[in-house]
C-alpha cells in the first residue's frame, strides 16, 4: 500500500494525530536511536546527503524515514529533497504501507507543537502570531486551533506578500486572520497568547523583551547550531521545555548559544515530552504562579513523532 501527500494528510486528521503523539511518548518500550547521516557522492555535482531515522516497538510495528537531500536537482528544476517512510510489522517484518515522507514530517511536526501547547499554553488562549507564512506556518496555525480556543490570527514573514497569501487561505477558511506589517512584529509578538516560529533564521525574531505575562512560545524553525529563532533574554524569562532534551542540546542555536554564551545551562529545560506525557510534570500548572509564567518549547523532531504518524495513517487505511 502506497499513500501519498494527499493521502497522508486526510489520514492525519489533527486532534487524533495529536492525541497518537501523546500516546507514543507516554510509552517505554519505544526504541529510536540516533539518525542515520550519510555522505552520497554523485558524480559531477555537488555531494548530496542520507538521512535514516528508524523507530520501533517491538513485536508491534518498526518504521524508517528515508530523506534524501541532492542540491544538483536545482539546475535540473527539482526538487532538492524527497522522502518517504516504510512501516512494517514488527512481528514478521512485512511491508505493510509506504508513505510521502514530507507530508508525515510537516504534520507530526505541527502536531508535536499543538500537543506541548496543550500542556503548555494558558487555556483561553485567543491570540495567535504565526512568524513564518510557509509550508510549516499553512499547518501550525490549524494544529494550535485544535487545542486552543484561537479567534485571532496574525502572520508575519519576512516576505510581505507570504503574509497576505496565507492570511487570504485563512481567511477563505473563514479564520479572522490579518498580515501583520514588518515594523509591527513587536507590538504582535507583546498582543499574542501564542507565538509559533517557523522560520529559518539565523538571527532571533522574536525577542524576550516582547513578550507578555503567560504567553508561550513555540519555535520550530532552528534545526542547525547556527540557526536561531529567539535571543538569549527569551530563554531566560522563559520555563522552557522541548521534545527530546538529547536533541535539542545538540542541534538547535536556540539551545546551544545561550548555553555556550552562559546565559542558561541545560538545567533550565524543565522537562521533555516523555516527562509531559508519562505524568512526571504537569505542564503550565507545575509552574509558579501558572497564569503568568511564561512557557517556551523548541522542537527539533523524533523519529517516534514519525513512527506515531504512519501507525495512525495505517490504522486509519484498514
Amino acid at each position: 500500500m502506497q499513500l501519498n501527500a494527499e493521502q497522508v494528510c486526510n489520514a492525519l486528521p489533527w486532534d487524533l494525530m495529536i492525541d497518537a503523539l501523546n500516546d507514543i511518548f507516554a510509552r517505554d518500550d519505544v526504541c529510536s536511536p540516533v539518525r542515520h547521516h550519510h555522505s552520497i557522492d554523485v558524480p559531477s555535482e555537488p555531494q548530496a546527503t542520507l538521512l535514516l531515522m528508524p523507530a520501533w516497538i517491538p513485536g508491534e510495528y518498526l518504521g524508517v524515514k528515508q530523506v534524501n537531500v541532492f542540491p544538483g536537482n536545482s539546475a535540473r528544476h527539482q526538487p532538492g529533497l524527497s522522502s518517504h517512510y516504510l512501516l512494517s510489522c514488527g512481528r514478521t517484518g512485512n511491508p505493510l504501507v509506504q508513505l510521502e515522507g514530507n507530508e508525515v514530517t510537516a504534520r507530526r511536526t505541527a502536531a508535536a507543537s499543538a500537543l506541548a501547547s496543550r500542556f503548555l499554553s494558558r487555556e483561553d488562549s485567543q491570540e495567535l502570531l504565526m512568524v513564518g507564512a510557509g509550508r510549516m506556518g499553512r499547518r501550525l496555525i490549524p494544529a494550535h486551533m485544535t487545542v486552543r480556543p484561537i479567534c485571532r490570527v496574525s502572520v508575519w514573514d519576512r516576505n510581505e506578500a507570504a503574509s497576505q497569501a496565507l492570511v487570504d487561505e485563512l481567511r477563505a477558511a473563514d479564520i479572522d486572520a490579518r498580515v501583520c506589517p514588518t515594523d509591527q512584529l513587536q507590538q504582535a509578538a507583546g498582543n499574542a497568547d501564542i507565538i509559533s516560529c517557523a522560520t529559518l533564521a539565523t538571527d532571533p525574531v522574536i525577542l524576550g523583551d516582547w513578550l507578555k505575562p503567560g504567553a508561550h512560545l513555540d519555535l520550530v524553525g532552528s534545526f542547525t547550531p547556527t540557526m536561531r529563532e529567539t535571543d538569549n533574554r527569551a530563554m531566560q524569562r522563559s520555563a522552557v521545555f522541548v521534545d527530546t532534551r538529547a536533541g535539542a542540546l545538540s542541534e538547535t542555536g536556540d539551545l546551544i548559544t545561550p548555553i555556550r554564551e552562559g546565559a542558561i545551562t541545560p538545567e533550565h529545560i524543565h522537562a521533555e515530552f516523555a516527562d509531559l506525557c508519562r505524568g512526571r510534570h504537569q505542564g503550565r500548572t507545575s509552574l509558579a504562579n501558572p497564569q503568568s509564567a511564561i512557557t517556551l518549547f523548541k522542537s527539533v523532531g523524533d523519529s517516534r513523532e514519525d513512527l506515531a504518524a504512519a501507525i495512525l495513517a495505517y490504522r486509519n487505511q484498514e
